[in-house]
């Protein structure tokens, strides 16, 4: 079944005591831009919501952390550790492939199915508040990132 997202948040929001969830509400219709290639041609770029690092790394921290990490594509699943407020962690903590598919996208690439991986993908901690942050701040870094690595497609994967 389908999980009806916004409902879920929001009875999750009021059974702990907050302020109904503000949903932000874009009204810009965004730029659709058909593959160039085939996308076994393609080099793959991954984003995902997850809170999910490399160990090693600093975790992310709960309070509208719009800082990124970035994770080597040929990092060991077992060195992924995961750091959020706004889901249960257990899962991801158990096997990060659930909120961060990096051995499903290695294997993709070794069928063939995809071209290539972007060298380093991206994990940020979803729950940010400000929306204007994200847009101004976090988005255009990651872009910047993305264009750097000649990134064809991305699969984003909110959490």
């Amino acid at each position: 079944m389908p999980v009806n997202y916004i409902k879920q948040i929001t009875e999750n929001y009021a059974s702990l005591g907050h302020k109904a969830y503000k949903w932000v509400e874009n009204k810009d219709t965004p730029h659709w831009i058909p593959l160039a290639k085939p996308i076994n041609q393609c080099r793959l770029g991954l984003v995902a919501s997850a809170g999910v690092y490399v160990k090693g790394q600093v975790a992310f921290h709960y309070k509208d952390d719009t800082s990124f990490r970035a994770v080597p594509k040929d990092v060991k699943t077992e060195d992924l550790r995961v750091a959020h407020f706004a889901y249960d962690l257990n899962e991801a903590r158990t096997d990060p492939n659930v909120v961060f598919p990096i051995d499903i996208l290695r294997t993709l690439v070794a069928e063939s199915v995809i071209g290539d991986l972007a060298d380093e993908l991206y994990t940020f901690m979803g729950g940010i508040y400000s929306a204007r942050r994200i847009k101004e701040e976090l988005a255009p870094k990651l872009a910047d990132r993305l264009h750097q690595q000649q990134v064809d497609a991305l699969l984003l994967v909110p959490v």
